[in-house]
């Protein structure tokens, strides 16, 4: 790890988020910044975990999702934070895949009617 320290406001620049955003991360314990005064500093531990955090988010796995997990590394080390993640992988996958397929069905359906209304209105 790198002794980099990012303020408030370079670390909403990094993260692209908000204030309000990075705020909640902190009160939900989701990051946990060293303060002085009312400023805010993030070390590489919490810059990692924002990574983490905002991939958890793009892959669709739930806030409370990410929190536990994340607090499997400090209660339980390495090995049982990344079998939970495949398992975790595992159920987000099935649920993408089931929401393509539905996508996939949903698009050919309105190909085929915009196909049907198309042909009705051809001269």
């Amino acid at each position: 790890m790198t002794d980099e320290e990012l303020s408030f406001k370079e670390m909403c620049q990094r993260f692209d988020v908000t204030p309000r955003t990075l705020r909640y991360y902190e009160y939900i314990e989701l990051l946990s910044p060293r303060k002085t005064g009312r400023a805010r500093f993030y070390g590489s531990r919490e810059i990692a975990r924002m990574t983490l955090i905002l991939r958890g988010r793009k892959f669709g796995f739930s806030l409370e999702e990410i929190r536990q997990w994340l607090l499997l590394y400090d209660q339980k080390g390495t090995r049982e934070q990344y079998q939970t993640f495949v398992e975790l992988a595992n159920r987000q996958l099935g649920e993408l895949v089931r929401q393509r397929d539905s996508i996939d069905a949903t698009i050919g359906e309105l190909t085929e009617l915009r196909d049907v209304t198309e042909a009705l209105i051809k001269p």
